[in-house]
Order: structure tokens, then sequence, then C-alpha cells
């Protein structure tokens, strides 16, 4: 019986892996940053995002994707994500609005201060969606189970 070819031996996969790594990366930006004037937002682009490390992981390793991103970082993102998310809605009350009112955001321009909001919200979400989504990678890809399955 052939023996499985391990992964670090499939060269051709890890080669077209690393070229498509960096588009997938700019993608979710491209959806992040653009998601105020269309279709999209933070947490597609968060889930895009983290799965430009899921698929580094699977090719590369855990330990090298932890290597890249580590555990630590991921769980300060998560929170910086959320307090962003929280700190615009915050800032809104105490400018004298509703939370995430983002017309007081800009007293001179309602409309930029809804674009600088929503920019900012999202933003949150994004970083907080992509930490979330490689946290629970790292934790199903880190799992070690014992007996016949394996």
């Amino acid at each position: 019986m052939k023996k499985p070819m391990r992964m670090r031996e499939m060269i051709i996969l890890r080669v077209v892996s690393m070229g498509l790594i960096p588009p997938i990366f700019l993608f979710a930006l491209y959806v992040q940053f653009h998601g105020d004037f269309g279709p999209g937002g933070g947490f597609q682009a968060g889930v895009i995002f983290a799965a430009g490390f899921v698929l580094y992981g699977i090719i590369f390793g855990l330990t090298a994707v932890k290597r890249v991103f580590p555990p630590r970082a991921v769980e300060v993102g998560a929170a910086l994500g959320v307090l962003l998310y929280g700190g615009v809605g915050v800032a809104s009350i105490n400018l004298g609005g509703n939370f995430l009112d983002y017309n007081v955001l800009n007293s001179h321009s309602p409309a930029h201060g809804q674009h600088l909001g929503i920019l900012l919200v999202e933003l949150g979400v994004g970083i907080t969606v992509t930490c979330a989504m490689t946290a629970i990678f790292y934790y199903f890809a880190g799992r070690h189970t014992s007996g016949p399955h394996r």
C-alpha cells in the first residue's frame, strides 16, 4: 500500500497557496473598505481575512500560522475590535447623540460623521470576526484525540 504524501512534500500546492494568500487578504481589505458603499462590510471581510490564515495553517501547519498570527494577538485583536465598535457608540453618546448616532461624530457635516462612524464600526466588526474565526480554527486544529477515531 502506498504511503500518503505529507503536506511539506506537495510543492505545487504550497507554491500556489502562497500565491493565493496575498490576493485573499487584499480582497478582504476591499470588502472591508467598500462595505459602506455596497454589499459587504466588516463581517464578510473578517471571514475572508480569517480564511487566508486558515489556508496558511492548513498548508504550512498550525505552528507556522501561530508564528505569523500569535494566539495572544488573536485575543487582543478580538477585544480591541469590540472596544472600537463600542467606543464609537460611547463617543456618539458623549457628543450628545444616541448610541451609534453617527451624525454627531462630525458637527460640521453629518454626512462625514455617517461615513466615519460606519467605517469605524465596520472596522471593529472586521477585526473581531477575523480574530474570532482564527481562534476557532486554532482550537479545532489544535485538538488532539486519542483512540481509534484519530
